[in-house]
């Protein structure tokens, strides 16, 4: 098949083109053939009738006389010379050494006694071709009591034969040379094609580079608009297109600001408070005990509903440094298996019955460790929170070869990865004996306060642990995706780029 609008253009332009030239060199090689034909034959006709209206026929004619008459009309052949051939009765006679021609064709015989005035006809006979021509030669007497003539057979007949090479090799001339013209036609044809395809493709080439660019982020990219047409209309449509994206995207980034503004803002301000009740909800927990139970019971829900409101207040703020691009990594070279350690010990998940630890020593990476801290404490905390023990929690180091480059990379000129090597990737899992999570939750557990129940409008946790975590992995250059394990359960995996030289074993 045929790809690329250019080569398209270009073959429907040489196709017009070559159908016109065929098209005009077939209608005058027709026209100038039946003309130089048409010519010859009737030269040939007219003079072959009057040379045989002029002879002077003694009827019965003898042999001498007969064989006179055919070499003078063959020295008398317009416009060159013919053969001549003469018939009456049984006499065959002719102007060569053949009495008879085959090239006289039984159908032009059987016209000659049809026709008083005589007939002719066009014979190509072993690739050459021939003109034939039959004249009877009749007595006219006075018809009585109108005043015409009527015109009786004698039965001798004249036949002449003459090629018409000259005008058959006029004719091939006459092709070769529409063949010979044709080629340098389509030759031109070709720059004129060229150019329309140049008019033609340049607003594609720009609407191309335009759309790029406009998938880059870049919504003031217009396309100049020139002359008139339907290119012209299509690129006034993208740039209006272009123009109400660009205002409607100015307009949610602006309320998007707003929002992550007020929720920073309102996060900052609870913040102090916050702090403030914390430290008299411990207090009062810590008197608890000499309480009255309903008093008791209130405290320890006031105090609850405090710390999961300081882990909210928290975790908006926590998000809302990310949205604002102003998380930063802070990396160390760490023991990865160790940091999972501190991290699961710092909140006694050491229980071997819900925790089952597979963590090889050697590993070590550079990592934030705080940040890295947080994504192992929330997916475990989730694990137990959503599963059932015994959680397992995995570290390995794999290499894999590098992802080949996307066609966006590709038409960028990004260039492949450095000498063309595997990447290292220190992965870490996290899966449960739970039920697992349904195939519709699956898309979006990592989206902001996301429920699988909407009707559960509480949770123990704030709705932005895994968020936070997606966030986590994405500053150190990860991914993290969750799915089914095999037996069942949930299973989180977190995959982290590295170099070389930044993990050992």
């Amino acid at each position: 098949m045929i790809s690329g609008l250019r080569t398209r253009l270009v073959l429907a332009f040489l196709l017009v083109a070559a159908v016109g030239c065929g098209t005009t060199a077939a209608l005058t090689y027709r026209e100038a053939r039946n003309a130089i034909l048409e010519q010859a034959q009737d030269t040939a006709v007219s003079s072959f009738r009057d040379q045989i209206q002029e002879l002077h026929v003694n009827l019965p004619p003898n042999h001498e006389q007969m064989q006179g008459m055919v070499r003078g009309l063959a020295r008398q052949g317009k416009p060159r010379n013919w053969w001549v051939y003469v018939e009456y009765g049984s006499v065959r006679l002719s102007s060569g050494t053949n009495p008879t021609s085959t090239v006289i064709t039984p159908e032009l015989r059987r016209q000659a006694r049809g026709t008083p005035h005589g007939s002719f006809q066009r014979v190509v006979k072993n690739g050459e071709p021939y003109l034939t021509m039959v004249m009877p030669v009749v007595f006219k007497t006075a018809q009585t009591g109108t005043g015409g003539q009527t015109q009786r057979p004698t039965g001798l007949t004249f036949y002449a034969v003459m090629r018409l090479t000259d005008e058959q090799a006029n004719v091939d001339a006459m092709v070769v040379a529409a063949r010979d013209g044709a080629l340098p036609a389509l030759a031109i044809a070709l720059v004129p094609a060229l150019l329309a395809a140049r008019s033609v493709l340049r607003p594609v080439r720009d609407l191309r580079q335009a759309a790029r660019s406009l998938g880059r982020g870049r919504l003031d990219t217009r396309i100049p608009v020139k002359g008139g047409g339907e290119l012209s209309e299509l690129a006034r449509t993208f740039n209006e297109s272009t123009a109400a994206l660009e205002r409607s995207v100015d307009e949610l980034q602006r309320a998007e600001a707003r929002a992550r503004r007020f929720a920073s803002d309102v996060s900052h301000e609870l913040r102090t408070p916050l702090a403030g009740m914390l430290a008299v909800t411990e207090l009062l927990d810590e008197d608890a005990a000499g309480l009255d139970p309903d008093t008791a019971a209130a405290v320890r829900l006031i105090s609850s509903e405090t710390g999961k409101l300081a882990v909210l207040v928290e975790d908006l703020m926590e998000i809302s440094r990310f949205d604002a691009r102003a998380a930063e990594l802070n990396t160390d070279e760490v023991d990865v298996a160790e940091t999972i350690r501190r991290t699961l010990q710092s909140r006694h998940w050491t229980d071997p019955a819900r925790i089952v630890l597979d963590l090889p020593d050697g590993i070590r990476a550079r990592l934030d460790p705080r940040r890295f801290d947080v994504v192992v404490a929330n997916l475990v905390g989730n694990a137990l929170r959503h599963g059932r023990p015994p959680v397992t929690v995995a570290l390995r180091a794999e290499t894999r070869p590098p992802a080949p480059r996307t066609a966006e990379e590709a038409a960028d000129g990004t260039p492949d990865a450095p000498g063309g090597g595997s990447t290292r990737w220190l992965v870490t899992e996290v899966a449960d004996r739970g039920p697992g999570i349904p195939a519709d939750v699956l898309p979006h557990v990592f989206d902001r306060f996301y429920k699988a129940d909407q009707a559960r409008t509480r949770s123990e946790g704030s709705g932005l642990g895994l968020a936070i975590t997606l966030e986590n992995v994405r500053l150190h250059g990860g991914t993290v995706r969750a799915a089914n394990g095999p037996g069942g359960g949930a299973v989180f995996v977190v995959e982290i780029p590295l170099t070389t030289s930044e993990v050992t074993a």
